[in-house]
Order: structure tokens, then C-alpha cells, then sequence
């Protein structure tokens, strides 16, 4: 559970920065529940819209172009999703709502310059971070905020960790020291004295 919500308050902190137009921000609903995305185009003719879900927009949820009136929907959902409106500006509809839907969606358009010969891609408003919150019988749901007191949990056990692996690096440092030293002491070999043992002896010789 505790790794739920930490990947839920990670997306929730590199998301919100991204969603800062006036008709963003975040929606919060329960499992099972449905939300409406309302695109708006940033200008009124437009080739194309697409909805877009995730951080690097990697998931064509559902897309609708200027010409016929199909709409191409991904597969995770089809049977669940419907659209409203006249192109360009398009509420899009989606029920049944699980925990895998929770992320951010953008409203995509698509339009060709005949004077550059390219397609410009713009942003039109209405996206939206989704939250689908799985509510457990007996519990509370979770606040709705970015809580950072997880994350203070996880700075502090970081920190203790740090201080223990320090400490091991340094004990281990110290006895390294003391066991070398103790092995360059035992290596040095004591010195002979020399004596004048022979000279002594011939000297003694010499006066017979």
C-alpha cells in the first residue's frame, strides 16, 4: 500500500508543475466513478484533436479529426469512453474509472501551415491530472494535497543510512591503520651490535 502512494504523490509532484493553464489542474474521483475532459482548441480551425495520457504524452487516448466523424479510441477504453460536442471543442467522457486511468491527460491539436508545409502541434485547454482514488471500507481517504511527509520519512531514513555506512567506513579505516602498523613493527628486524671480539683476541697474542 505504502508503495501505491508513493508512486501516487511522485506523479503528483512532476505533474502539477506541468498543468498550469486557468482550466487545469487536479480532479480527484473515486474508483468506478467517470469524469468529462473538456477540450478547447487555442485556435478556432484546427486539423485534429488528440487526447493524450502520461508524463511524456505516450498514450493516444482518443482522437478526432475536422473531416469524418470516426474517433479513434485506444483499447483500454473502448466501451468506456464517449465524446460530446462539435469539432474543434470536444467534452470527452470517460466512466468506470480504476487506478491505471490516474494521470495527467492533454488536449493535443494538430494543424496544417501551408506556408511552412508542417503540421503545428499546439496545446489547447482542458487537460487535466487525474486522481482515481481506491477507497478501502473502514479507512479514511487520503487527504487531498501533495503530502510530503513521506517523503520526510524517506529523507530521514536516507540520512540514518548515510551516518551508518559513514561510521562503518571509518571504523574500518581505523583498524586498517592500527593492523598495518602492527605489521610494519613486527617486520624490522633488530640490529647486531658489533663487538670487538677478535681484535681483543689478537691483541693478546701480539704481547706473548
Amino acid at each position: 500500500m505504502f508503495a501505491v502512494w508513493l508512486k501516487l504523490i511522485t506523479i503528483l509532484c512532476l505533474s502539477y508543475t506541468a498543468l498550469t493553464g486557468p482550466d487545469s489542474g487536479v480532479v480527484w474521483k473515486d474508483f468506478g466513478g467517470s469524469v468529462t475532459i473538456q477540450c478547447r482548441p487555442p485556435e478556432p480551425e484546427q486539423d485534429s484533436l488528440t487526447l493524450k495520457k502520461g508524463l511524456s504524452e505516450d498514450i493516444d487516448v482518443f482522437n478526432k479529426d475536422s473531416v469524418s466523424d470516426k474517433n479513434t479510441i485506444a483499447e483500454q477504453f473502448k466501451y468506456r469512453l464517449q465524446s460530446n460536442g462539435k469539432f474543434p471543442s470536444v467534452d470527452i467522457l470517460i466512466k468506470n474509472l480504476t487506478s491505471d486511468d490516474t494521470g495527467p491527460y492533454w488536449c493535443c491539436y494538430s494543424k496544417f501551415d501551408q506556408k511552412t508545409a508542417s503540421v503545428i502541434h499546439k496545446k489547447g485547454t482542458g487537460s487535466v491530472l487525474l486522481v482515481v482514488l481506491l477507497v478501502v471500507s473502514g479507512t479514511e481517504p487520503a487527504p487531498k494535497q501533495c503530502d510530503t511527509s513521506s517523503d520526510k520519512n524517506l529523507v530521514v531514513v536516507s540520512v540514518v543510512i548515510s551516518a551508518a555506512v559513514l561510521l562503518g567506513i571509518v571504523i574500518g579505516f581505523f583498524i586498517w591503520i592500527t593492523l598495518k602498523t602492527k605489521t610494519l613493527r613486527n617486520t624490522v628486524k633488530p640490529r647486531r651490535a658489533t663487538t670487538n671480539d677478535v681484535y681483543e683476541d689478537m691483541r693478546g697474542t701480539l704481547r706473548r
